[in-house]
């Protein structure tokens, strides 16, 4: 089924409005699937085109292979991993093998490509994302979730270098001796030295909304880096998300804001400035021209001239082309608020824009400057103008994970997954008409048995949930009870944020300890197995709100409802909570810390 067809059945209708056939309720509907396992989340970037040009290497993380696929004839080969794995990023060394992520695994493993075949894998961290090779010193460096940078010898042995400059880490891209390593929900690229050393920190400039598409001058600040990859004269390209931190009002929708295309989020490629060059450099200064009509941009790719730049967008099954000269906003092309070829008046694509027959996760350009797209259901590579190149394997299509993945109608580019990126959450904090401040709330590691949920705890259960968000603000349709509850179920797969091992574990001993005293009191609300009592409480900020689970806290910053703290450290400042929200009147400086160790360890 492609594009269009898929639109129409998700075409938006109002709570008392009579629904298309089949679109999100119940009765007799051959799309709704069910898998054995829910798919893992959407991550991206998982498509390599080897240095010949012709061989395209895959990384299948809902079945746990890796595909290895000649553009120029033949059959694709399988390269089974273990179950769970969830390969993710590659990249390919001097001598043609092809490393890659192990998402879920915590590893690295080497391919042999010729031989069809895995030479070795190699405990990382617990959560390896990105991938990168450095000639100079035949070396690969992967960066982890939990702020891990790990570096190792591209021919096989242990790490010979560890270093932990930030949480949230993502991509890694070798530029001269030094790396641009982006952190994932803040979209902040890191300039790393040739000893280590944290250079810089570089940020997106935030952005402002013309009115050209009926706007009024709407704030975005950039999120959720989905993909940063090296540009051919040094520098990086990244796609990424921006959120609106102008104030939303509820009952407008998500999708009828000010905006470059009435969404409260939107994509954006934004150029990275070399490691070298100076971040007060003003051709990076300037935002860079939103992505209208792209729903979840969750890869990048340039072509190997470094003129062109592919895009897909894994929430409305699309492919955005234009060139890199034209993503800089300090160069002069548009407002900042569109990439070339959009209708200036009704900000939709009128060339370069095509839909796919699948679901994209991942795009590359071949070594004749083709456009190679990965699909995951069906699993196939769609060579843009060619052919399409199906791969084996089971389908892996599963309603509740469409459901959190897709825009719900044909107007909106938001999906759940927009602010709850890989079923986690983008780090933003909102500023609601009604409501004021209000953090996004992870969705992993077991979120539905908080419930009530919000922060207000005024949603009852999912269906009441989804019935505020997905219908009245997303503009979605009433999903029947069948649909709530293959979501459900695919939120319960879910994981937590993959925690690091602590550094010192006495210090962790130390905290638990602290955490139990009944004088400090964070047991009083944070027990139970997801470490909440599932109430309202006021803590010292004004409001009653529900106490939110700790289980993979180290990885929600910023923290508490309106995102005052910007550590867990700042969470005990007096400025962000106060005496009522525990009691460390008693606590040192030190002991603080071993509090902090434990709760970064949950």
């Amino acid at each position: 089924m492609g594009a269009g067809s898929l639109a129409a059945g998700l075409t938006a209708c109002g709570p008392g409005a009579e629904p298309p056939p089949g679109a999100f309720t119940d009765g007799p509907d051959p799309r709704i699937t069910v898998t054995e396992v829910p798919p893992p989340a959407i991550s991206g970037g998982t498509l390599l085109i080897s240095r010949d040009g012709h061989t395209a290497v895959a990384a299948d993380a809902d079945r746990d292979r890796v595909f290895i696929v000649d553009l120029s004839g033949g059959e694709p080969a399988a390269v089974l991993l273990e179950a769970g794995d969830e390969p993710g990023r590659l990249v390919e060394d001097a001598d043609g093998r092809v490393h890659v992520a192990l998402r879920r695994g915590g590893a690295l493993v080497t391919l042999d490509v010729a031989a069809r075949s895995v030479v070795a894998r190699r405990e990382v961290c617990r959560a390896p994302r990105g991938v990168a090779y450095e000639a100079e010193g035949d070396v690969v460096h992967v960066a982890c979730a939990g702020g891990e940078l790990v570096t190792l010898p591209a021919a096989g042995g242990a790490a010979v270098r560890k270093l932990r400059p930030a949480p949230d880490l993502r991509d890694v891209v070798v530029d001269g001796d030094r790396l641009l390593v982006s952190r994932f929900r803040s979209a902040e690229t890191l300039v790393i030295g040739p000893d280590g050393e944290v250079l810089s920190r570089r940020t997106l400039p935030d952005f402002n909304a013309s009115s050209l598409f009926g706007g009024s001058g709407s704030s975005f600040a950039p999120s959720v880096a989905w993909r940063m990859v090296p540009l051919p004269r040094g520098g990086a390209a990244m796609v990424h998300q921006r959120a609106m931190v102008s104030e939303i009002p509820i009952g407008g929708g998500y999708y009828s804001t000010a905006g470059c295309d009435g969404n409260i989020v939107h994509g954006a490629v934004s150029v990275v400035a070399p490691a070298d060059t100076s971040e007060d450099n003003p051709l990076y200064q300037s935002p860079a021209p939103a992505v209208p009509g792209v729903s979840l941009p969750v890869d990048v790719a340039i072509a190997p001239d470094g003129l062109q730049l592919a895009v897909v967008g894994a929430g409305n099954n699309v492919v955005a082309r234009t060139t890199v000269t034209k993503v800089n906003g300090a160069e002069g092309e548009g407002d900042g608020c569109q990439l070339p070829n959009i209708d200036p008046q009704t900000g939709r694509a009128v060339a370069d824009v095509e839909e796919l027959e699948g679901q994209p996760v991942a795009v590359a350009f071949d070594g004749q400057g083709d456009v190679v797209v990965q699909l995951r259901e069906p699993a196939a590579l769609q060579v843009l103008g060619g052919r399409l190149i199906p791969l084996p394997g089971e389908s892996v299509r599963d309603t509740g994970h469409e459901m959190f993945h897709r825009a719900p109608n044909g107007f909106s580019t938001t999906a759940c997954a927009s602010c709850h990126p890989e079923g986690q959450e983008d780090g933003h904090t909102w500023k609601f008409t009604d409501l004021g401040l209000r953090r996004t709330q992870t969705v992993g590691g077991g979120v539905l048995k908080t419930a009530p949920l919000h922060w207000g705890g005024d949603q009852e259960d999912l269906s009441h949930l989804m019935g505020e968000v997905f219908v009245s603000r997303m503009g979605g349709a009433q999903p029947g009870p069948r649909r709530i509850t293959l979501i459900e179920r695919f939120l319960d797969s879910l994981p937590a944020f993959p925690t690091s091992p602590p550094e010192d574990e006495a210090a962790v001993a130390r905290g638990a300890v602290l955490f139990q005293d009944k004088q400090v009191g964070c047991a009083s609300c944070h027990s139970g197995e997801m470490l909440t009592n599932n109430l309202n409480e006021d803590v010292g900020r004004g409001e009653r709100l529900q106490v939110p689970s700790l289980i993979g806290i180290a990885g929600r910053a910023p923290f508490m409802h309106d995102g005052c703290a910007a550590t867990l450290r700042d969470r005990f400042d007096p400025e962000c909570g106060g005496a009522r929200h525990g009691d460390i009147s008693g606590l040192s400086s030190a002991q603080i810390d071993d509090l902090v160790a434990y709760l970064e360890s949950l």
